[in-house]
Order: structure tokens, then sequence, then C-alpha cells
């Protein structure tokens, strides 16, 4: 069947099929510049770095363009409040957006243009838009008729009267239409702005993103995606200014990630509940942010929690404990990746390798069905669970067959993860980080050295059977966070997460 998309402009499942061959130009509204990101910025930008990654991963070329809103109201608000200048608000709050992605492990676009950087075009937009009559002067601003689009509404599935219905009170005289949005905004005092035919003044913020794809990826888009608040009005603009300017669809599929919560409660300034990524990743690991926002539908609803974020840091324990036990028996060096050379020809031997043989099937199953990365890790999580019963009960984890057996096991895992950007670490590594998010208990801690030095202590002591200071030297690290476990292969040793 191939790869089938939700697509919000006809809220149903399509195949997927980009107007160039094996190439899919793809364009998803980026950060406005203003403040910290916040976790429900990271979900967005997590989920649409997975589906680039995964249609990489099809072979696709993918031309990905995201970006960068650095001049807004908002902006300007911030500088006014600060009593510094737009430009260095934008700026500082760029460079900290970027630290946040690379910290999340997703990988930059292929172009992320400003807004600043693309004012010509912009201009040239609004001028065919005036030219055809979609758009009118009024006081130096220039604004978008939707009365002139009968289709004003298809994204978002309004109906032109419900939207007047719902259209703010305040009567703007400079419009003709209630729900009419600005193209260009004359400039006011103390404000920056650019020369135009229509006076000095600045774009609208719908406008940016219109110009933008249009001069980086042309005149339709394969994709356009953003958080489901963007449908109404910003993609619902961008589609009537641009299908208006080029005569043309504008976008072919829409996607738009499901909103996020924090503990069961819209996140917002006035309730004082607003999360910033930085915050989130000094007591949460990227790799545990990225499974908690995976292991749900990127479409549906998500509740940021304590106690959600403790599941899902629980359950990638169990996935690296897994890699960790084999590693134990096959040797911690990269293995070859049977997944890039092909699978063994030989019949499965079991019910179980035929299982671990089919990850990447399974994997393409669930992504090709609208990328449902929920669907696909609950599956991985029975094969791991599978795989450490046999390590646990079957006589031949030794053998070479076995290790064979393993070594797929550690590949496939390992293929996938690079696409959905976890189980990238070295599973030492993963359970030695510092667990306890209270900086003065992890100073408490003992270093590594110290850890081992101790185990050495204690296999000394078991040695020569002095069980009791064997014990007392176990139970003064447990005292410290640091649990022990003795293995065929010896012991090892991890943080406790608090």
């Amino acid at each position: 069947m191939g790869l089938m998309v939700y697509n919000t402009l006809t809220r149903q499942k399509e195949p997927f099929a980009p107007l160039g061959e094996g190439v899919v130009t793809m364009y998803v509204c980026g950060p406005t510049v203003y403040g910290h990101g916040h976790v429900g910025h990271a979900r967005k930008e997590v989920v649409f770095d997975v589906i680039v990654r995964y249609l990489r991963y099809r072979r696709y070329t993918v031309r990905y363009v995201r970006n960068i809103t650095d001049v807004d109201d908002k902006i300007i608000q911030r500088a006014q409040q600060e009593r510094t200048s737009w430009k260095e608000v934008a700026q500082r709050y760029e460079e900290q957006f970027h630290r946040d992605m690379d910290a999340l492990k997703v990988a930059p676009p292929d172009r992320e243009p400003r807004a600043t950087e693309h004012i010509a075009d912009m201009h040239e937009m609004i001028r065919i838009l005036l030219e055809k009559g979609y758009a009118y002067v009024s006081e130096g601003n220039v604004y978008f008729s939707v009365s002139r689009r009968s289709d004003y509404g298809k994204l978002s599935h309004r109906r032109m009267e419900e939207m007047l219905a719902g259209a703010r009170v305040d009567v703007d005289e400079r419009k003709l239409n209630p729900l009419d949005f600005a193209l260009w905004k004359a400039s006011k005092p103390g404000e920056p702005f650019w020369e135009s035919p229509w006076g000095p003044g600045r774009p609208g913020w719908h406008i940016e993103c219109s110009a933008m794809s249009r001069s980086l990826l042309g005149e339709t888009l394969d994709i356009h995606g953003g958080g489901l608040d963007l449908v109404f009005p910003h993609h619902e603009n961008e589609i009537a200014q641009s299908e208006s300017a080029t005569g043309k669809t504008f976008c072919r599929y829409w996607i738009h990630n499901g909103l996020l919560s924090v503990s069961r409660e819209k996140m917002s300034k006035s309730l004082g509940n607003i999360v910033t990524i930085e915050e989130a990743l000094k007591t949460t690991h990227p790799e545990v942010l990225r499974l908690f926002f995976l292991s749900h539908h990127y479409r549906s609803p998500l509740d940021y929690s304590a106690e959600s974020l403790s599941e899902a840091r629980k359950n990638m324990d169990y996935f690296y404990n897994t890699l960790l036990r084999i590693d134990e028996i096959c040797g911690s060096q990269d293995a070859t990746d049977m997944t890039e050379q092909g699978l063994p020809v030989a019949p499965a031997r079991s019910e179980l390798e035929a299982r671990v043989r089919g990850i990447e099937d399974r994997f393409v199953a669930f992504m090709d069905d609208d990328f449902n990365t929920a669907g696909f890790l609950g599956e991985l999580f029975k094969t791991a669970t599978q795989v450490n019963r046999w390590i646990d009960s079957s006589g031949q984890v030794s053998s070479g067959e076995g290790r064979q057996f393993l070594s797929l096991t550690r590949a496939t895992v390992r293929a996938v993860g690079r696409v959905l950007g976890v189980f990238l670490e070295d599973p030492v590594v993963w359970f030695r980080r510092a667990g306890p998010a209270d900086a003065r208990a992890a100073e408490a801690q003992p270093g590594d050295e110290e850890i081992e030095e101790k185990i050495r202590e204690r296999d000394e002591a078991r040695r020569a059977k002095q069980w009791d200071r064997a014990d007392r030297i176990r139970k003064e690290l447990a005292a410290c966070g640091i649990i022990l476990e003795d293995t065929p292969q010896g012991t090892r040793w991890k943080r406790r997460e608090n």
C-alpha cells in the first residue's frame, strides 16, 4: 500500500505521492524568537524531525525548510520591556532555540530562512495580490480580502458565517471585513520598518511563510506542517494568499501535531505552568523526552507530567538494559550492521528469531500508517521482553549462533533508533549518568573511579569469602544510589533514578 498520511485538509489518510519523482518538498513553521521554547514546541520539532528522518530512510530526497520569524509584535514588545533592540532579542532567542534543538538531537533543516531576509519576496507577492484584486491598501497597511475567496476556511473546515460570528467585536475601520488580515503593516514610532511601495512598514506574519516557501521550494509544496494551533488562522491564511497569487494548489498534504498540556491543564503564562525546553532537559534526558513524545501518536493530545516522564524513563532503561546485556554477551564494539548487508538467508530457527528479523518490516508497516511511532514502540517493547526471556532461559546464548542472533537484534534496534533519534547512547554510559535531579544529591554521589574501586574491594572480599564485608560495600553504594548487578561477565553498576 505504501505510505499513508493523514491530511488535515481532507480529514482522512491518503496515499503519499510527492510531485517530484523521489523528491519531497517540506516546509514547517519554525519559532517566533521572542522567548524560550517550551515542551510543546519540543514535541512539534521532534515529530517533524522523525518524519524527515523516516522519509529519508525510505530513500526520498527531502528538501526541508523551517523558518525563523525574527520580526513580530511579540519580539518588539519584548525588546521594549527589556529596553534593548528587537534584533538583539531575536538573535538571543534564536541562539537559544538552536541550543535546544541540538540538545534534543533534532537535525537541522536544509534551509532555515529568517523572515527579514525575504522582505523583497514578500513585496513581490503582495504586489501580485493587489494587481489581482485580492488585496487593498488602507492608511499605509495592505490587507487581504477574504471575501474574494469562496473556499476560505477549507483547511479549518469553518464556514465564513461561523468565523464572522466568532470574530472579535473590536471594529477596525481600516478593514473592509473583520476577517481580513494584514499583509503589510504601516510602521509606528519606535518600531522597525522597511521601505515599500505602500510606505514604511513591516510584513504581516502570514505573508512571511508564503513568500519564503515559494522562494525556496516553489509554488506547490508536498508537505506543510506545524502544531494544530496553526491551522486557523495562520495556515488558512497562507492557503488563501498563496493560491490567490499563484493560481495553483499551495500544499498537497497538511500535517499537524496534537497539542500538549501540563498535568492536564492547558500550558499558559497566566497559570504559570509553562515548562521551557531548557528547564525540562535539566531533569530529563533528551532521549527520554523523545521517547515520551513518540510513545503517543503525533496527532493525539499529550499530557506532560512527572508521572508520564518517569514511565518513559523506565521504558528507556529497559531498552538500554537489553542492549547492555547483549553487549556483555557479544562484546560492546559495534557489530556489522546486518540490516544494511541484508538479513541471513537461512530460514529462521525460531519464532523469536523470525520476530527479530521482522523488526524493520514492522517498523515500515507502522510508520507507513501515518507515522505511527507509538504502535511500533509497543511492538518493539514486546520483542525486547521476549529477547530478555530468551537470554535468561536459553542455553545457546553464548554459542556462535546465539551471539549472531543477539548481534542481529542489536543492529536492527540501532537501525530503527537512528530514525527515531533514540537508542543511540552507549548502554554503559547511559546507566552511569547522574540520576538525581537535585544538584546537591548528584554532587554527593561517588565518582566513577571511586565506584570501580569499591567494586574491586568487594570482589576481593568475595574471593576471600568475607561475605559481611562484601555485603557492607554493596549497602554503602546502594545508600549513594548505586545499584550493583552480578552477572556471569562480572559486576556491573548503574545509578538509581530518583
